[in-house]
C-alpha cells in the first residue's frame, strides 16, 4: 500500500516556517488559486482600462442609445449611447477601490481598538466593548443609508460609511485572540525583559494574529463591494457620470430595461457575483492554509 497523501503532506511541511507551510498549502488548493487568478485579472483590467477600450468613459452618442451588443460595441450601449463595456471596466475601479479602502479603514480601527481592549483590559476594555455593542445593535444598511443621506452620495461617502460601520466585528476577533496570546510564556518573557506595552503589542502579539486579520480583510473586501452595490443601487452611493457596478444596476432598474435591455444589468450583476465569489473562495483557501490545526 502507498503512503497516504495526508502523511506525505505532513512530511513535506516538517522543518518549514509557518508562513512557508501556509504558502505550500495554498498552492495545493486549486480553487483558491483559480479565484486568485480571477481577482488579479479584474485588478489588471481596472488598472489598464484606458488601453483596453477605444471609447472614453463618458462619451455620449444619443443616436446610438440602447444599441444591443455588436456593431462595434461589445456589450451594447446605454440610454445615453455610452459603451457599456467601457463603463463596466471603469466601474471596476470604483467598486474594487471601495472594497479596498473601506476594508483598510475597518482594519485600522478594528485592530487598534481590539488590541487595546484585549491587552489592557479593565476600563479600556469595558468602554471599547460597549461602543462595539452599540455599533452592532444597528443594522448595517439602515445606518449606511442614514449616514449617506447626511453626508451626501459620493464614492468617498461609501468608503467612509462602509469602513466606519464594519470595524466592530474585527475588533471583537482581535480582542479574543489577544486575550489568549497575552497569557503565553513568550509574552511574560517580554514583560520580564522590560519591554513597553506598545512594543509587546506591535512586535510580539499582533504578528501572531496576522492569520486571522488577513482572512477577515480578504472577506471584508467582498462585503465592501456588496455594500457599494447596495448603496449605489439605492442612489446613495457612487453618482453618475462616474460608473460603478452598483449604479450601473440602478440605471437599469426600470421594467423596460429589465425586459428589453438585459445587456445593461446582466454584465455588472455577473461581475459582482464573480468578484464576491472569488474573494470568498480565496478567503476560505487562506483560512485553511493559515490554520495551524489543519492536518491535511
Amino acid at each position: 500500500m502507498g503512503v497516504p497523501i495526508s502523511q506525505t503532506n505532513r512530511r513535506l511541511e516538517q522543518g518549514l516556517s509557518p508562513w512557508s507551510i501556509a504558502l505550500t498549502r495554498l498552492k495545493r488548493n486549486r480553487m483558491a488559486l483559480i479565484a486568485l487568478g480571477v481577482l488579479i485579472f479584474l485588478v489588471l483590467i481596472a488598472i489598464f482600462a484606458p488601453f483596453i477600450t477605444p471609447y472614453s468613459r463618458d462619451e455620449i452618442t444619443m443616436e446610438n442609445k440602447f444599441q444591443p451588443p455588436g456593431n462595434g460595441h461589445l456589450l451594447g450601449t446605454d440610454d445615453l449611447g455610452r459603451d457599456v463595456f467601457t463603463r463596466l471596466i471603469y466601474g471596476s475601479r470604483a467598486s474594487l477601490s471601495v472594497g479596498l479602502v473601506a476594508t483598510s479603514i475597518s482594519m485600522i480601527l478594528g485592530v487598534t481598538l481590539g488590541a487595546i481592549a484585549g491587552y489592557y483590559g479593565g476600563m479600556a476594555d469595558n468602554i471599547i466593548m460597549r461602543i462595539v455593542d452599540i455599533f452592532m445593535c444597528f443594522p448595517f444598511f439602515l445606518m449606511a443609508i442614514v449616514m449617506a443621506a447626511i453626508l451626501g452620495p459620493s464614492i468617498y461617502t461609501v468608503m467612509a460609511v462602509s469602513g466606519f460601520l464594519s470595524w466592530p466585528i474585527l475588533a471583537r476577533i482581535v480582542r479574543a485572540e489577544i486575550l489568549s496570546i497575552k497569557e503565553r510564556e513568550f509574552i511574560e518573557a517580554a514583560r520580564a525583559l522590560g519591554l513597553k506595552s506598545a512594543d509587546i503589542i506591535v512586535s510580539h502579539i499582533l504578528p501572531n494574529t496576522l492569520a486571522v486579520i488577513i482572512v477577515y480583510v480578504t472577506l471584508g473586501i467582498a462585503g465592501g463591494i456588496l455594500g457599494e452595490a447596495g448603496l449605489s443601487y439605492l442612489g446613495l452611493g457612487v453618482k453618475q457620470p462616474q460608473p460603478s457596478w452598483g449604479n450601473m444596476l440602478a440605471a437599469a432598474q426600470s421594467f423596460r430595461s429589465l425586459i428589453k435591455h438585459p445587456w445593461l444589468w446582466v454584465p455588472p450583476g455577473i461581475l459582482i457575483f464573480i468578484t464576491v465569489l472569488s474573494i470568498n473562495i480565496f478567503g476560505d483557501g487562506l483560512r485553511d492554509a493559515l490554520d495551524p490545526k489543519l492536518k491535511r
